[in-house]
């Protein structure tokens, strides 16, 4: 009895057998099934019924470089492009700090409880040193994650105009295809050009705080002439005068502009994604938005517009893809790129050399 007393946990030797947890049959055929890639068409399918893991699946085929799934891709989109369309897209944009996370779940939250479904493609910046991205807006969005009528999809912005993923157009067409009837794009906001998510949504909204010492500094002539409407972000416990006087500044700059071609006169109002104050007022006046540039054809034509202006950057995409993955080229780059460095040829005679040896047949 002594000796069993003194014994410690490491002595004793003998225990319980375990079982195995997983038998080696039943493990075999889970590995298969993930090796396995369901089909084109069954994406699609699963897509078109609003299965979202189906519509992860589909969106990281979307996103991937490689040849094959990028054929995979175009075969997804193609089939989903019938039943695109049917969303209204928004572009949200601020500097890093304004809250456009903490917005974009208070304003997505605002838009699942009157019956919304709502997609959020948030742009995540990426490191131009290591190339790595945070990819943390589902943890900034803790409540709106977990909203079955809501689905977010961090993608990394890689170094593509405004901070928007190379394949952000694409992955629009299958949200929609899924059934999201709001789809939002969240940019990086790190002052480069938001071209690129004003060519691909229907309403741009500007997100920008008082008390900031940028409410002048933040006048810059191409975001403010993008800008369908401003918002005021964190107008909130002491910050309210400072809102209340930021809104009234950006209303006298904006009466500078010239009129928009879609009629509409764009709009200076404030908010609070903390305690959801303006959160309503914020969708009543896209809505007002939507019903006057849908009743003057602004709306139409500008989708229209849209499309063509992304026919063109896909074809210069593929041409610059084409070309650097060519055999020919991959073999001269590297000599050129030398030869520039060291000063032996100039970079436009470079960049000719190797163009002739790609149209050379």
């Amino acid at each position: 009895m002594n000796q069993d007393k003194n014994k410690t946990a490491l002595q004793e030797l003998n225990g319980i057998e375990q079982p195995d947890s997983l038998s080696k049959e039943a493990l075999n055929k889970v590995l298969y099934q993930r090796k396995q890639q369901p089909t084109p068409e069954t994406l699609v399918a699963q897509i078109l019924e609003g299965n979202k893991t189906a519509l992860s699946r589909a969106i990281t085929l979307v996103e991937s470089t490689q040849a094959a799934h990028q054929e995979k891709a175009n075969t997804i989109i193609q089939s989903c492009l019938p039943k695109a369309n049917r969303s209204i897209r928004i572009g949200i944009t601020g500097v890093p700090g304004v809250g456009k996370s903490t917005f974009i779940e208070a304003f997505g939250k605002y838009l699942t409880s009157i019956g919304k479904k709502v997609a959020v493609l948030a742009i995540d910046p990426s490191s131009s040193i290591s190339h790595g991205s945070i990819l943390g807006d589902k943890t900034r969005m803790e409540e709106l994650v977990k909203d079955e009528n809501a689905y977010i999809r961090p993608s990394a912005s890689g170094n593509t105009l405004g901070g928007v993923a190379r394949k952000t157009r694409e992955t629009i067409i299958l949200c929609e295809a899924a059934g999201f009837d709001i789809i939002i794009i969240e940019t990086v906001g790190v002052g480069q050009s938001e071209t690129a998510v004003h060519s691909m949504v229907d309403f741009f909204l500007l997100l920008k705080i008082a008390g900031a010492g940028d409410e002048l500094q933040g006048i810059k002539r191409g975001i403010m002439e993008m800008a369908d409407a401003i918002i005021i972000n964190k107008a909130d416990g002491d910050n309210v005068k400072r809102a209340k006087l930021a809104k009234a500044e950006f209303n006298r700059a904006l009466h500078l502009f010239p009129a928009k071609k879609s009629g509409w006169t764009p709009t200076v109002a404030t908010c609070s994604a903390i305690d959801g104050s303006g959160i309503g007022a914020a969708w009543e006046m896209i809505e007002s938005f939507l019903a006057l540039t849908q009743s003057n054809g602004y709306f139409f034509e500008k989708r229209k517009e849209q499309n063509q202006f992304w026919m063109m950057e896909s074809i210069e995409e593929r041409l610059k893809g084409h070309f650097f993955n060519h055999t020919e080229i991959k073999k001269l780059l590297d000599t050129h790129k030398k030869a520039v460095q060291d000063g032996a040829i100039s970079p436009f005679a470079a960049a000719q050399e190797l163009l002739d040896a790609y149209f050379k047949k």
